[in-house]
């Protein structure tokens, strides 16, 4: 806390005493995976075996449930950007494969990934924070087959989640980007690891992929497989904190050949914009593990499928199931939330057509209504 500064001076002070008590459980520490400069920082590790370090997560998971009482846990990642994980068969294509290396200390098994199959293993909701590829096809298999939800990847918090409104109003707009580029420049430790060429090439994934099914929604501007140039780039500058500064340029083609250019900067404060997205991520999760469905016609009710997309409103690279869309438009990910709790409180979905409002016949009896309840008349303002 005192070295991030992210929280005012005061409030640490008010904090320290209370804080200094507490001690963060070991976790799991492969070098690979993160940037060689966060080898400093790792001084509180679990050792073993790879089997051995996820028993260990398994057991620290009941140990917690129980001291405090628990009916539930929820497990989010929050820690460093890992490179992204290779693909290949018969280590990690499938949950039996995966099992078997895990248990054989394959190299190519990362920490995130550990903790995943230990959530699954425990019937335990587990959220990825960061943008690499934690859920490999082994960890997808399994929690289907286990029924244990799993979302993902990487916090929506700043430049993604304005570049994901910009986006979906220019294209819906009618106005077609075709060049993006994205600048970034942080410090604090995230920078710091980020500075590594694999780390980087994690979090470049999944702010890149924003736009795609946005582009995709509009044949009439784009061409089937055109895509705008989409650059994103960022620095590791210590002295800026966790005050980060992102810069965007939004290119596009308009009516008869023009061009529109919307230049933007955004300072944030990193972990701030990240924190509420945490607890709205647990409390979402928890919440869709009350939640039973019944499609129409069915005899049964069932569960939301384990692979959570509820949760893409506030994800970078929404994880969804096989063979489902992804959307990243942000609207639409917040109304898939709001319409979805509207069900299950028995209220119609919003759709924002306010026929009442456009029917004369219903706009006359609502003047009558308003005529006889005595409330004043509406007047326009004038210039």
């Amino acid at each position: 806390m005192r070295r991030s500064k992210v929280l005012d001076v005061t409030l640490q002070d008010q904090l320290y005493e209370e804080m200094s008590t507490m001690q963060p459980l070991p976790s799991i520490y492969f070098p690979d995976f993160i940037a060689a400069n966060q080898a400093d920082r790792a001084d509180n590790v679990l050792t073993g075996s790879k089997q051995e370090q996820m028993d260990r997560i398994r057991q620290d998971i009941r140990d917690f449930k129980a001291a405090n009482g628990l009916d539930k846990v929820v497990v989010l990642w929050t820690a460093n950007t890992e490179r992204f994980a290779a693909i290949e068969e018969g280590i990690n294509d499938t949950a039996e494969n995966l099992l078997a290396s895990i248990a054989r200390g394959e190299e190519e098994i990362s920490p995130s990934t550990l903790f995943a199959v230990a959530c699954i293993l425990e019937k335990t909701t587990y959220i990825n924070g960061s943008p690499q590829n934690t859920f490999v096809p082994g960890v997808m298999e399994m929690a289907e087959r286990a029924n244990v939800f799993i979302g993902g990847d990487d916090f929506k918090s700043g430049q993604t989640k304005m570049k994901s409104v910009m986006v979906d109003f220019l294209v819906s707009a009618g106005i077609k980007p075709v060049a993006i580029a994205s600048y970034n420049h942080l410090g604090n430790n995230d920078g710091k690891n980020l500075n590594a060429p694999q780390q980087f090439r994690s979090k470049e994934i999944s702010k890149s992929n924003v736009v795609d099914d946005m582009v995709a929604s509009n044949r009439l501007l784009y061409a089937e497989g055109e895509h705008p140039d989409h650059i994103v780039v960022i620095k590791y500058l210590p002295y800026v904190g966790d005050s980060k500064r992102a810069m965007d340029e939004y290119t596009s083609e308009i009516f008869m050949g023009g061009k529109n250019t919307i230049a933007m900067h955004n300072t944030c404060e990193d972990s701030l914009l990240a924190t509420p997205l945490i607890l709205d991520l647990v409390i979402l999760a928890e919440m869709c593990e009350r939640m039973m469905v019944k499609p129409e016609g069915a005899a049964e009710y069932e569960p939301f499928h384990p692979v959570l997309t509820l949760l893409s409103y506030l994800i970078k690279a929404p994880l969804v199931p096989r063979g489902t869309p992804v959307v990243n438009a942000l609207f639409a990910q917040k109304q898939c939330i709001t319409n979805i709790f509207r069900a299950a409180l028995g209220l119609p979905p919003e759709s924002n057509m306010m026929l009442e409002h456009k029917i004369p016949s219903q706009i006359t009896a609502m003047q009558a209504a308003a005529d006889a309840a005595g409330a004043p008349v509406r007047k326009r303002a004038r210039k």
